[in-house]
This record gives C-alpha cells, sequence and structure tokens, in this order.
C-alpha cells in the first residue's frame, strides 16, 4: 500500500500502550479462531471500539485510541495481526483487505445501558475455571455442550429488573483475556459491571466487553 492509499485508508495508533493492547485483543481472537473477522469503528474523542463475533455467540469489544479510515471497517484477523507486526516507527498500521461483507450483524449502541449490578471478578473466574472442567467433561470436539453454554450461572437484579448471566459470556470473557487468568491477579474489590438494555446484555470486565443479544440466541449474529 503507498503513501497516497495511507492518507485514504488504514489504521493510526500513536499510544504504545493502546497499540499493546490491541496486539493482545488480535491475539486472542486468533486463538479463537484464525479466521475471524474483526470489525473496528471510529468513537468520540479519538477513541476505536474493535469488535469480533466470538465462537460462543458473544461480540467481544475493546475501546483503544486512535483513527481509522474509513471510521467503520471490518477487515481478516490475521492480516490485522501482521500489520500490527510489522508497522513501523510510524503510527499507521495497513489493516489488510476490506472484508466489510463477511461482517454479519448489528453492533450494539455505545451509550444508554441501565447498571443492574455488580459481580465480583474473583466469581467470574471460579465459575469459568469451574465451566472448563465440566466442558472438558461433558463436551465434544464441537466444544462445550449447548445446555452447559446456556447455562444461567449467575443472576443479578435491581429493582425490578432480573438478568441472568449464561456461561457462554463468562467462557467469552476468559477465552477474549478480559479476565486474569490467576485468582492471585485479581483484587477481592475487583468487579464485572452487568448492564443491559431491551435487546443486550452487557458484561464489563478490566481489559474489554462482551455483548449478547436478549433474546432467542440466533439473534446475536443477525
Amino acid at each position: 500500500m503507498g503513501a497516497g492509499d495511507e492518507a485514504e485508508r488504514g489504521l493510526w495508533l500513536p499510544d504504545t500502550a493502546h497499540r499493546s493492547d490491541l496486539v493482545a485483543f488480535v491475539d486472542h481472537v486468533l486463538r479463537l479462531d484464525d479466521a475471524a473477522v474483526i470489525r473496528i469503528r471510529a468513537r468520540s474523542a479519538g477513541l476505536l471500539s474493535v469488535w469480533v463475533a466470538t465462537g460462543f455467540d458473544v461480540l467481544a469489544s475493546r475501546v483503544v485510541a486512535g483513527t481509522v479510515r474509513p471510521d467503520d471497517l471490518s477487515v481478516g484477523a490475521r492480516e490485522l495481526a501482521q500489520g500490527l507486526a510489522t508497522m513501523d516507527t510510524s503510527s499507521y498500521v495497513d489493516p489488510g483487505y476490506s472484508m466489510d461483507s463477511a461482517w454479519r450483524g448489528v453492533l450494539p449502541p455505545e451509550a444508554g445501558f441501565t447498571h443492574v449490578d455488580d459481580v465480583p471478578a474473583q466469581v467470574m473466574l471460579e465459575l469459568a475455571q469451574r465451566g472448563a472442567q465440566l466442558a472438558k467433561e461433558h463436551g465434544s470436539s464441537s466444544g462445550p455442550p449447548v445446555s452447559l453454554l446456556d447455562q444461567e450461572v449467575v443472576q443479578v437484579s435491581s429493582g425490578d429488573i432480573v438478568v441472568g448471566l449464561p456461561m457462554r459470556c463468562v467462557f467469552a470473557l476468559t477465552a477474549m483475556g478480559f479476565l486474569p487468568q490467576s485468582p492471585d491477579s485479581i483484587d477481592a474489590d475487583e468487579m464485572i459491571r452487568v448492564r443491559v438494555l431491551p435487546a443486550w446484555l452487557r458484561l464489563d470486565a478490566r481489559f474489554g466487553s462482551v455483548y449478547r443479544r436478549r433474546g432467542h440466541p440466533a439473534l446475536v449474529l443477525r
């Protein structure tokens, strides 16, 4: 891609720490699916939201500082990883070919979510470890059984709002590295924030957020 193309299309990540955050995000995506498509969208105040549809029918997202052109771009995870690995001292990253047609489904809105409650991160990690053991015992070559993924392992409430958190959201949090992998790395007061919209469940962790479409599970990618 030449200099003229760079001015029209690409990714600019001037902050070293945020570049590292995106590298970590892409690395976890590739561990789940080396053919995954990542969507990058511009937000306000020089921020980007980076999205992927995980294999758990859950969307995962992380926010990093930077600029993208066009302001909504879908690219292959492998190509983006290569661009991040080969970038020079400038802040420009070649994200690879556009794969906008490969992204299926809508994204949740950035704002408007209602805070329901917080769940200790240590509890989430314990649930993830227990679930991983059950998945190993009862899963198959295609992954954990759907009955385990759909099991509501925590219920939170606020007023007349009652929300069940399915195991698939817990698995997505840990698979994407949004939760520390060791109990020793989690403070007792670290929380996972649970928020909702009528159509979406959102869990905010230290390193990112996961979103699950509320209602029929097949709606998550439509």
